[in-house]
């Protein structure tokens, strides 16, 4: 797997003309469109001649409306996945962004279909609706039908769900939008080889991994620095978005604002206590790795920038194909299936992973529904973190693989699950690379990513859990100052990194500000999934590290169930476990902990 020749880390363009030939200008992508908005107003038109109670005469007909709807839903996925793909390639691809605002649109139009579908389910008897499910077509998607019709219970009424969806496309995301806006409008002034320039603020995040610490501390406070001259801004839109969030949850009359996320995520209260019970009553030990690591950047004071310091090296460059060759080898040995999917998914060009100008930022994997395909974004730079970007994303996309022939409405899997295959990966190739490692600086490299990743799940993530907790809370009293959620967010940084960072000089008390995730309209308490996913997915890594291969064809099938069932009961029905019980959770954590003996004694 050595490769030291960089002029070898050559990387392919992604094939998506195999999806819709001519990108933007795509003449079959805009006829596809099309099709989707007809397909939206006919959807309508049927809804207003079906019958509102179901009875032996019409029965099939709202089955086959449903039917078509779970296809309209495909439809709009498959049209937004290559949209995605258009945008992440060529930023500056306008008639992309214009289609995508199109999408918006589809969208919104399809959950008032949906938000109709909600309405009618709930005024049926259990009887009716159980006849219903029992067609054939609908006992596949039993599970999602029967969540929308529980959930439906809990809303406002049919006209009022659809007014605040309305007044949301207006209000509620534009707060998004704005801080979208706004963040990438800022800039901020550094010096390179003597000359200064403007650059971005995800350019300056790059300059918080140097090496040097200097760096890291120039990008840090030009970032606070930054977002201080936007920080009440940022209050206004915080404020106005969890106040609008609120509101709704109010006239739905939930007594708590966790209630929508954890129906997100299929699990209960009760569960994502006992995930940070283990946490809080084991995650300190994650303090041995800081203060070794501190030993070696030879500092007194840990601070927020010194998070993502790399230490350890390695001197190995990757080229693609080794990098592709590598992954399917160490897949492979646990299950053929997995090696021969990801040696499918590199050979046809699924990968866009060019280094290259106009490019966006970041790694992601989407399914390619109509064509039982996924593709994969990234920009490879023959480092090993890119080769852990590489294995994370085929990990998505062997997820994609293995629901690929399911029901479209029963693919749909919680955030809290969309990790599993990601990490697995992830460990899988690790774990290969640790033991092919040639020397000490090369493992601590290694453990030190891996450490890190423990790191910001046990506490960056519970920091910004405790915050959103305490600024819901607060919310619904009134508006909060720019200086109250600075207070707030130092507080939640005390208590969740076990007094790891400094309070005087290492803490970030415009994180708030700063990062995205709290201005996701989307997804409310966009946060506590990832560390259920990376505790959940070491808890399955774990179980394949002892049965061997013989659990392959378990894992599939956990995969394959991920969107039929609630977390717990996937958990249940494959691993055996209760994961409203700390146990399973305290084993997870004490496995990632695992390797901090190791990391100190080579320190």
């Amino acid at each position: 797997m050595s490769a030291n020749d960089t002029s070898k880390v050559a990387a392919p363009t992604w094939d998506i003309d195999s999806i819709f030939p001519g990108g933007s200008n795509s003449e079959q992508f805009a006829d596809f469109r099309k099709q989707i908005a007809a397909d939206l107003k006919q959807a309508q038109q049927e809804l207003e001649n079906l019958d509102k109670q179901l009875n032996d005469s019409n029965r099939q007909e709202w089955a086959n409306w449903i039917l078509r709807l779970q296809t309209i839903a495909e439809h709009i996925h498959h049209a937004d996945i290559f949209c995605e793909c258009l945008t992440s390639q060529n930023v500056d691809d306008t008639k992309a962004l214009q289609i995508q605002s199109q999408l918006h649109e589809y969208v919104s139009a399809f959950k008032g279909l949906w938000a109709s579908l909600e309405s009618f389910s709930i005024k049926q008897s259990d009887a009716e609706w159980g006849k219903l499910l029992s067609i054939d077509g609908l006992k596949e998607i039993e599970f999602k039908l029967n969540e929308m019709r529980d959930q439906a219970r809990d809303k406002m009424s049919e006209e009022m769900e659809k007014l605040a969806l309305d007044l949301s496309v207006s209000g509620f995301h534009s707060w998004n939008m704005l801080y979208d806006k706004m963040a990438g409008d800022l800039r901020v002034e550094v010096e390179e080889d003597g000359e200064k320039k403007l650059i971005s603020l995800g350019q300056n995040a790059n300059r918080l991994s140097n090496p040097d610490r200097d760096i890291r501390r120039d990008a840090f406070e030009k970032m606070e620095s930054a977002w201080e001259s936007r920080a009440e801004y940022a209050a206004m839109a915080l404020n106005s978005l969890v106040g609008f969030r609120l509101t709704v949850y109010r006239k739905r009359g939930w007594d708590s604002f966790l209630k929508e996320s954890l129906q997100n995520s299929r699990i209960t209260e009760d569960t994502l206590n006992a995930m940070w019970q283990a946490v809080v009553e084991d995650g300190p030990k994650i303090k041995e790795y800081i203060d070794a690591k501190k030993k070696l950047l030879d500092i007194d004071k840990f601070c927020w920038y010194d998070q993502t310091a790399t230490i350890g090296k390695s001197g190995k460059k990757y080229a693609f194909d080794e990098a592709g060759d590598f992954i399917v080898k160490h897949l492979g040995s646990f299950s053929d299936e997995m090696g021969n999917f990801t040696r499918r998914a590199l050979d046809n060009r699924w990968v866009e992973a060019e280094d290259r100008a106009g490019k966006r930022g970041g790694a992601w994997c989407g399914r390619v529904p109509l064509n039982k395909e996924s593709r994969i974004f990234m920009t490879f730079s023959g480092t090993y973190s890119s080769l852990e970007t590489l294995a994370h994303e085929l990990g998505h996309g062997y997820h994609g693989y293995v629901l690929k022939d399911i029901a479209p409405f029963s693919q749909d899997y919680p955030m809290t699950l969309a990790e599993t295959a990601s990490i697995f990966n992830e460990l899988r190739v690790s774990d290969a690379a640790y033991n092919a490692a040639e020397s000490d600086e090369e493992r601590l490299m290694l453990l030190d990513q891996k450490l890190q990743g423990g790191f910001t799940f046990f506490c960056n993530i519970r920091a910004r859990f405790l915050f959103d907790t305490w600024m819901h809370e607060e919310r619904n009293e009134g508006t909060l100052t720019k200086d109250r959620l600075n207070n707030l967010m130092t507080k939640a940084q005390k208590e969740a990194f076990f007094g790891i960072l400094d309070e005087n000089e290492g803490l970030h008390p415009l994180f708030w500000c700063s990062k995205l995730h709290f201005y996701l309209t989307m997804v409310p308490f966009y946060n506590y999934p990832y560390t259920f996913g990376f505790l959940f997915a070491n808890g399955v890594y774990d179980r394949a590290l002892k049965e061997g291969s013989d659990f392959a064809q378990k894992y599939y099938a956990l995969l394959a169930d991920s969107g039929k069932m609630t977390s717990e009961e996937v958990a249940k029905k494959h691993l055996g476990v209760d994961l409203t019980k700390v146990d399973f959770w305290k084993d997870a954590v004490n496995r990632v902990l695992a390797d901090v003996p190791k990391f100190v004694e080579l320190c």
